[in-house]
């Protein structure tokens, strides 16, 4: 079976977790897209939601399925995020940031009662790493920022897409690093967080309540404690 395929059946498990009346919290990515449409044919059918979005493409594909878009300010509640990620260990930690919307996502899944995350069997790994890690940064002095990641072991490399650098919905920057050995895990997290010019990064520490993973011939179900 394909990995599209996986992720549609992850992304369909996933829309009978939304009962009428959530608020829920979108996230981004190619699973997400399947998840989205799915949720807006059950929209269609009378299903009664509101969402916010961790990333403008997200709410606009949302919004054309259908589903009504808040902004995150207005929400008095998340009921259940849902969002897909690069890698899951064995312990629940994720890796995210392939699509560019790493700190919009960790917002939302942070101000989630429950989050869930959807993935193909090729993303659940026993250690994270093999994925470049995304860090997102501040454009100004990036060079110098890009340094001071080079030295805690990482090599970091600049996102550009045709010929320009990736510019996130934050209007910030990101660089993807090899990990070369380096443990990507919570420590890394903190470590990076504290260097000067970096905003955020894709390590997602207890981020996961629940993890749906597209198989074969079904879709397996992990839960995870915070």
């Amino acid at each position: 079976m394909s990995r599209e395929r996986e992720k549609e059946l992850a992304a369909w498990t996933a829309v009978d977790w939304v009962k009428d009346g959530m608020t829920i919290g979108l996230g981004s990515g190619s699973t997400m897209n399947v998840f989205i449409e799915k949720l807006g044919e059950r929209v269609q059918q009378g299903l009664s939601v509101e969402a916010v979005s961790s990333s403008v493409k997200s709410a606009r594909l949302a919004e054309q399925h259908g589903i009504r878009v808040r902004a995150m300010e207005e929400a008095t509640a998340v009921e259940l995020a849902v969002d897909g990620a690069d890698e899951v260990t064995t312990k629940g930690l994720l890796v995210k940031g392939g699509g560019g919307s790493l700190l919009r996502e960790k917002l939302v899944l942070e101000a989630a009662e429950k989050r869930l995350i959807l993935i193909d069997a090729g993303k659940y790994v026993q250690a994270a790493g093999a994925f470049p890690l995304p860090v997102e940064i501040v454009p100004f002095a990036y060079r110098q920022t890009m340094e001071r990641i080079r030295r805690t072991g990482l090599e970091p490399e600049l996102r550009v897409r045709k010929d320009e650098p990736f510019v996130t919905d934050n209007g910030l920057w990101i660089v993807d690093c090899q990990t070369k050995g380096v443990t990507v895990n919570e420590s890394l997290h903190e470590q990076l967080k504290q260097l000067t010019g970096v905003v955020e990064t894709g390590i997602f520490a207890a981020m996961a309540d629940d993890v749906l993973i597209g198989k074969t011939d079904k879709v397996e179900h992990l839960t995870f404690s915070r």
